[in-house]
C-alpha cells in the first residue's frame, strides 16, 4: 500500500462468540502492513468471552464506554447543531434519542483518531457503532465507512443519516444489497461492493478423510450458532426426535450461548431438550472457542443449522472448509453461499420434518456425503477465504486516498 494509512476498525462489543471472523481480518490487515487499532463500545459479558486470543484482543482494544453526561453536553458544543438536529429530525424521534445516547462515544472516538493521527474509521455495523462514526464525521468531518451484515431493519432507526456521507460501504451478500438499496434510495454512498465474510481455510482443514457414520455407530450432528429462537435450534431438536422416533442412532452437539451469557433463550432451549426427552442425546457447549469447533467438526458426521433467516453463515462455510456435509436453510443469502445438492443440502426454514429427511439422506447415502464434503471445500476455498475482506477493505482505502479522500 506504499506509505500505509492509520486505520481505526470499530466493532460492536469486541471480541463476542461470533467474532473469529473480525479477529481474523484484523490480523490479515496487520500483516499486509496496516496500521490498525482496534476500537469498540464496550467489552461483551463475561459469558460470551470464549476465545484463546480474547484476552490479547481486549488489552488491545479501545473501549468508547458508555453515555457520559459531562462528555454529551461537551460533546454538543462539537456539532453543527442546527443542520444536524435538522437532519436527525427527518429520520424521527428514535434517532435523536439514539444521538444523544452515542454524543459522547463519538467525541472519544473523534479524540482517538485526531490524537493517533487516524485517517479513517471501518464500522463493522449498522447498529448504534455506525451512528457514534456518523456523529464522529459530523463533528470533525472524519472519515469512514460501513459494513452491513444482516437486513438493514434489524440494525435500528436512523439509516440514512448513517449511511450518507459513508465514505463507502460493504455488504455481504447480494442479497441484502438489493435490500438496501430499496431502504436507502438516494442515500446509499456512490461506492459499494459486495464482500462476504470468510473463514480461514488453512486452519479449517482436515488432516485425515471425512467419513460417514458406520453401521451400529451413533451418527453425531454438530451444530453451531448463538442460542437464539431465530437460529432454529428448537428445529433441530424436533428433527432429532423425529429420527430417534424412526429408529436411528444420532446425537447432537451446539456451540453458542445465548446473548446475555446463559441467563436468556438458552432456558428455552434446555426445558425443549427434556420436553423431547432427548436429554441423553443432546449437550449444549455454551460458548467454545476456534480450536473447540475445529475440534468437535472433525468428529461429526453432518453440521447442520436450522435459521430462520441466515444473511449468509460463517458457521456454515467452517463445516464446509472442514469437509463436513452440511445442512443449511434456504433463508436470506443462504443460497448465495450452498447449492443445494452439490456442495450441500438446503430445506425450508421451520420445517423440522425436511431437515429430519435430508440428515436421514446424508446417512442413508454415504456416496453423496462424501460428494458433497469435498464440494463444499472447494467452494469456500474458491470463494470464502478470510483474506478476501482484508483485500476489499485495503483496495477502497486506496481509492479514497488516491482521491484525496483520506489523508
Amino acid at each position: 500500500m506504499g506509505e500505509n494509512p492509520k486505520i481505526a476498525y470499530l466493532v460492536p462489543q469486541f471480541p463476542g462468540q461470533t467474532h473469529i471472523f473480525f479477529w481474523r481480518e484484523i490480523n490479515e490487515l496487520r500483516k499486509r502492513g496496516v496500521d490498525l487499532s482496534v476500537l469498540s463500545t464496550r467489552p461483551p459479558p463475561s459469558g460470551l468471552i470464549s476465545h484463546s486470543w480474547s484476552a490479547e484482543a481486549m488489552a488491545n482494544t479501545k473501549y468508547l464506554g458508555q453515555p457520559a453526561p459531562i462528555a454529551t453536553l461537551q460533546a454538543l458544543f462539537s456539532l453543527p447543531l442546527r443542520s444536524l438536529m435538522t437532519e436527525i429530525r427527518s429520520e424521527g424521534a428514535a434517532v435523536v434519542q439514539d444521538a444523544v445516547l452515542c454524543l459522547s462515544s463519538a467525541r472519544r472516538l473523534a479524540r482517538h483518531c485526531a490524537a493517533n493521527g487516524i485517517d479513517h474509521v471501518h464500522v463493522h455495523s449498522c447498529g448504534r457503532a455506525a451512528l457514534i462514526a456518523a456523529l464522529a464525521n459530523r463533528m470533525t468531518g472524519l472519515s469512514y465507512s460501513l459494513t452491513l451484515h444482516g437486513p438493514i431493519a434489524d440494525y435500528g432507526a436512523g439509516q440514512g443519516f448513517k449511511w450518507r456521507r459513508a465514505a463507502f460501504a460493504s455488504v455481504i451478500t447480494k442479497t441484502l444489497l438489493d435490500q438496501a438499496r430499496q431502504a436507502l434510495g438516494r442515500d446509499m454512498p456512490a461506492e459499494v461492493v459486495v464482500q462476504s465474510m470468510g473463514v480461514d481455510t488453512d486452519s479449517f482443514a482436515r488432516k485425515s478423510a471425512y467419513r460417514s457414520a458406520a453401521p451400529g455407530e451413533r451418527v453425531m450432528i454438530f451444530s453451531c450458532g448463538r442460542l437464539n429462537a431465530a437460529k432454529g435450534h428448537q428445529d433441530l431438536l424436533q428433527a432429532i426426535r423425529q429420527l430417534v422416533n424412526e429408529g436411528m442412532d444420532v446425537g447432537l452437539e451446539i456451540a453458542g450461548e445465548d446473548d446475555v451469557g446463559g441467563q436468556g433463550f438458552r432456558a428455552v432451549i434446555e426445558a425443549t431438550i427434556r420436553d423431547l426427552q432427548l436429554t441423553d442425546r443432546v449437550k449444549l457447549l455454551g460458548a467454545v472457542n476456534e480450536a473447540e469447533v475445529r475440534r468437535r467438526l472433525m468428529e461429526a458426521h453432518i453440521f447442520a443449522l436450522a435459521s430462520w433467516q441466515e444473511p449468509l453463515g460463517v458457521a456454515y462455510m467452517e463445516a464446509m472448509s472442514c469437509e463436513v456435509p452440511t445442512i443449511g436453510t434456504d433463508a436470506g443469502g443462504v443460497r448465495e453461499l450452498i447449492t443445494d445438492g452439490e456442495d450441500g443440502i438446503l430445506v425450508p426454514p421451520r420445517d423440522p420434518v425436511a431437515l429430519a429427511g435430508a440428515i436421514r439422506t446424508l446417512v442413508e447415502q454415504p456416496e453423496l456425503a462424501k460428494k458433497i464434503s469435498l464440494a463444499g471445500r472447494e467452494r469456500v476455498v474458491a470463494a470464502f477465504r478470510s483474506s478476501l475482506g482484508a483485500e476489499t477493505l485495503i483496495t477502497e482505502i486506496e481509492r479514497l486516498r488516491s482521491r484525496g479522500r483520506v489523508r
